[in-house]
């Protein structure tokens, strides 16, 4: 015991030694004494540097310009490093955008773009037109739906991705692109000449389903023109004399929350849409707007599956929690958090998750996954749950096959005898 008692000391003593030491060299220096050199002497760890997280990246990004054995792009590294650190929040709905990408969500956001006005899908020999828009330029000047485009300004596009073709097709307003067409109905290959111009994309289709006093309304996404192109397809159905609606959101990613707003201001005045709670506990209240309420309160239902997300879920979700729709199909995406996209200096843009969105009556529709990605559960749960009978070949929107859409004009039929 005297043993370890005296060792003890020794070492005690040999330490004050060293201490000391240090602190009169320093002194003697006219330096403050070094903690880091008495944390090492003591085993405790030293404090880490405080550096600001943009020196540490410039300084690893510097390195591997200056040091790795081989040239870099510099705007690669970069836009990897921001990538790299949306990802590491673990949010699939903030996501860093490079500036094409960011320019394209821009487009779809707004609606408006120039171009020939038609939608295009892979072909094997270049592009087919799924939709030629009839107040477009290219249905104008001849090209129709099925039409396979094959060449560009004399050039073929074959084994070109459809963005590509879609590239070459878009250009200055005012201007003149050449498309090759092979038709099913034509023997020969007919050359289209259109003048780009300004194009508006329709995100709603109306009409008054065949057989019925039902109208039918698709809303594909809540862009900036929606809200107009929805009010004119009411009006339409207005005229028409319908006697219930059916509005289909199946498929609809969502959009703008105030263009689902203002759809909704055509429903109900001055009320409540979602409560968005931010950080620190901040909340804000989106109202539907007043004035704008339709004179007719028409019996509805709404089509959603698992593809409709954000504004759409808000849409429907809010007609339900006031009482004024049926919900058929199969549950909603889940997306319950609304985003703010910030443009940063080179084009390239932030889309941030800014808060989570409650319903009207309170309702955390969050989506919830398993450690694979499958989902749990979330959405909007529908009133009535149809899954679409494949089986059928269905086409959405066509009554004759369309199994979810003959439950929801079931249903609006149901209501308006009641």
């Amino acid at each position: 015991m005297k043993f370890l008692l005296r060792t003890l000391a020794i070492a005690i003593g040999l330490a004050a030694f060293f201490a000391l030491g240090f602190a009169l060299r320093d002194i003697q220096n006219g330096r403050p004494v070094s903690r880091r050199a008495l944390d090492s002497l003591f085993g405790r760890p030293a404090p880490r540097p405080t550096v600001a997280p943009t020196r540490v990246f410039a300084d690893a990004l510097n390195k591997i310009q200056a040091d790795y054995y081989k040239p870099v792009e510099t705007e690669k590294l970069r836009y990897a490093g921001v990538a790299g650190l949306v990802a590491s929040l673990g949010d699939p709905h903030t996501m860093f955008m490079e500036p094409k990408m960011a320019q394209e969500f821009a487009l779809e956001t707004t609606g408006n773009f120039v171009g020939v006005g038609a939608r295009l899908s892979p072909d094997p020999l270049g592009a087919k037109a799924v939709v030629v828009f009839e107040d477009g330029p290219a249905y104008a000047s001849g090209l129709r739906p099925g039409d396979i485009i094959t060449a560009v300004d004399g050039k073929t596009v074959v084994g070109s991705s459809t963005d590509e073709i879609v590239k070459r097709i878009r250009g200055e307003e005012g201007t003149p692109v050449r498309l090759t067409v092979v038709r099913a109905s034509s023997a020969a290959n007919l050359e289209i000449r259109i003048v780009r111009r300004p194009i508006t994309v329709p995100s709603v289709e109306s009409r008054v389903l065949e057989g019925t006093r039902v109208g039918y309304i698709a809303v594909t996404s809540f862009s900036e023109p929606t809200v107009q192109q929805f009010t004119a397809a009411l009006d339409r159905l207005d005229l028409a004399a319908v006697e219930g609606l059916v509005i289909d959101l199946r498929g609809n990613p969502g959009g703008l929350l105030n263009t689902a707003s203002d759809m909704l201001s055509e429903f109900v005045a001055g009320k409540t849409v979602v409560t968005m709670k931010m950080r620190e506990g901040n909340q804000e209240v989106e109202k539907t707007r007043t004035g704008r309420l339709r004179k007719k309160a028409y019996p509805l239902a709404l089509l959603l599956d698992e593809s409709s997300a954000s504004a759409a879920e808000i849409f429907a979700g809010v007609l339900r929690d006031y009482g004024l729709a049926t919900l058929v199909g199969t549950h909603s995406y889940g997306k319950a958090s609304v985003q703010n996209v910030f443009p940063l200096r080179d084009e390239s843009s932030l889309k941030v998750t800014i808060a989570r969105y409650y319903l009207p009556k309170g309702e955390d529709i969050g989506r919830k996954v398993d450690p694979d990605g499958q989902y749990l559960s979330g959405g909007l749960k529908p009133d009535f749950e149809v899954e679409l009978d494949m089986e059928k070949s269905p086409i959405l929107g066509d009554l004759k096959s369309d199994n979810q859409l003959q439950k929801a004009v079931e249903v609006v039929q149901k209501r308006t005898q009641a």
